[in-house]
């Protein structure tokens, strides 16, 4: 083996291992924490797929991306409070879409998808993935936290 290989061999890992370390679930490090099994049992395909193995609905498919009723959003997998009616809008992007979270609701992480970096957003208390948060939103944040429909439920207050 020579250096050249050893240098491409070695930046391969370091890139590989990111990677995996970036699309890996922490559930250990949540307040509530569930098997594999039992995030099956209590969640269909589609949420599964989207909250357990960071997937996404497909756009305008969530009848909650046009509901605009006084209330709020909380996470399907543990029922916290996510987001306020107050802060959503219509991004028109087919996804629910708010431009703020409650106070220590959500947490991020660097999300890599090909060569980009997004900011992916899950509930701080389970982990599940929620979606995205962009930099393309209205004042008074300037954010727009793109959330998959099927991670949330709607309760009217």
């Amino acid at each position: 083996m020579n250096r050249r290989e050893a240098v491409l061999g070695t930046a391969s890992l370091a890139i590989f291992g990111s990677l995996l370390a970036t699309r890996a679930k922490a559930g250990d490090r949540f307040e509530v924490t569930r098997s594999d099994a039992e995030w099956q049992g209590m969640l269909t395909k589609l949420q599964y797929k989207v909250m357990r193995r960071e997937g996404t609905e497909r756009p305008f498919s969530s009848p909650l991306d046009k509901t605009y009723a006084k209330g709020e959003y909380h996470c399907r997998g543990c029922d916290l409070k996510l987001y306020s009616s107050k802060h959503k809008y219509d991004s028109g992007t087919g996804w629910p879409s708010f431009y703020k979270a409650q106070r220590n609701a959500i947490g991020t992480k660097p999300d890599r998808i090909g060569l980009r970096v997004y900011t992916e957003a899950h509930c701080r208390r389970c982990g599940s993935h929620l979606g995205h948060i962009f930099d393309d939103g209205p004042n008074p944040t300037g954010k727009r936290h793109c959330i998959n429909g099927v991670s949330l439920v709607f309760k009217e207050v």
